[in-house]
């Protein structure tokens, strides 16, 4: 049975601002490695949308990015979203019955499936489906954005704190 991670690299006071920040170079090698290893990734709209971007190749890349945007294309991905009428190459869009694909996801795979969005992860959440949170946090404090938590959350227990990069940490928790 896999585990449903919701993890993002997030500022000191909780936002998840992507076009803000962006993880260095050890921590970027950190999630390549872990997209390379998920058995697979859901993701909301608006995430699903920013990720496309390593769709396409760009000449202007690093060998880091180039690997990167390899592990992301190779991974399988579930779109939930009932605007969107189509996604990319190795994308499934799923618009209805979210839980029952989740859970039927959870069931049929093994290891983790990383959840992309705080807003899935809120729904996810309500519906008693994530399994583990990994917040990682940056030496940063952004006073505005997205919140890694789009809600109220149940209790939750530390697991492990890990030092991963550039003055990154990670905690990982688990509903307690």
């Amino acid at each position: 049975m896999a585990k449903l991670v919701f993890g993002l690299n997030q500022s000191l006071d909780g936002y998840v601002d992507h076009q803000e920040f962006a993880p260095g170079p050890m921590l970027f090698r950190h999630f390549t490695e872990q997209v390379r290893e998920a058995a697979g990734s859901v993701y909301g709209r608006r995430m699903y949308e920013t990720m496309r971007y390593w769709d396409e190749d760009n000449p202007g890349w690093s060998a880091q990015e180039r690997d990167f945007a390899a592990a992301w294309r190779n991974q399988p991905k579930w779109v939930v979203s009932r605007s969107l009428k189509s996604v990319g190459p190795n994308a499934t869009l799923v618009g209805d019955d979210v839980e029952a694909v989740i859970r039927g996801l959870k069931a049929r795979l093994a290891g983790e499936i990383q959840v992309g969005g705080p807003d899935l992860a809120r729904s996810l959440t309500d519906l008693g489906l994530i399994d583990e949170y990994q917040l990682y946090f940056r030496p940063i404090v952004l006073g505005r954005g997205k919140p890694f938590f789009a809600g109220p959350r149940p209790p939750l227990r530390l697991v492990a704190s890990d030092l991963i990069g550039e003055g990154a940490i990670r905690l990982t928790y688990v509903p307690a």
